[in-house]
């Protein structure tokens, strides 16, 4: 089966390069809009997706025909006190620079660590894969850390974390097939 990891549209909140996970920020206008010029998918029959509006209404556009299953545990990173702010706002917060200096992967304050979050993310996405083992292509509408913590984890391509990138509303696509009783991805090169 080849599986479709979709990043949602671009929010307000990603052209002022926010920090999103938690907030449920709409599309933007122009996220709809980039959305709406995009390739439509008319006969998947199910979406998998973050309960977020954002991925909801990304899916809704996408496949218009689709039945949208919520998988709470594809949402973004909780980034706790650093949601809804920028780098630069945060150039002085101690508890920010310690995190950006640990590359990332220390507990944001009231929030998660990138453990957490990826194996939240990746128990989900194995869940999805063995339900559907055997039969269709799969499509997922999550996040970008939702893509880069499957992708990092399963791809049998080795690239780290940071690596693996879908642009708003775009995908980033595997073939999935399980090796040795694990599953496995192996990108498909566009």
């Amino acid at each position: 089966m080849i599986v479709y990891l979709f990043r949602h549209g671009r929010t307000q909140a990603n052209a002022e390069r926010r920090y999103l996970g938690e907030t449920d920020q709409p599309l933007s206008n122009e996220g709809e809009a980039e959305l709406k010029n995009a390739r439509k998918y008319f006969c998947v029959r199910k979406v998998y997706i973050s309960p977020k509006i954002r991925c909801a209404k990304t899916a809704e556009i996408l496949f218009p025909n689709a039945h949208c299953a919520l998988v709470s545990d594809l949402r973004e990173m909780n980034f706790g006190d650093f949601e809804m702010r920028t780098a630069d706002e945060m150039k002085d917060d101690e508890a920010y620079l310690e995190w950006v200096n640990g590359m990332c992967e220390g507990r944001c304050p009231n929030g998660e660590d990138m453990a957490q979050f990826r194996r939240r993310t990746e128990q989900a996405f194995i869940e999805i894969l063995n339900e559907n083992e055997g039969k269709e292509d799969v499509f997922i509408v999550a996040h970008g850390g939702t893509v880069k913590a499957v992708m990092s984890r399963f791809s049998l391509v080795q690239r780290s974390y940071w690596e693996w990138n879908a642009p708003f509303g775009g995908a980033v696509s595997a073939h999935a097939e399980k090796i040795d009783g694990e599953w496995r991805l192996t990108p498909i090169e566009e």
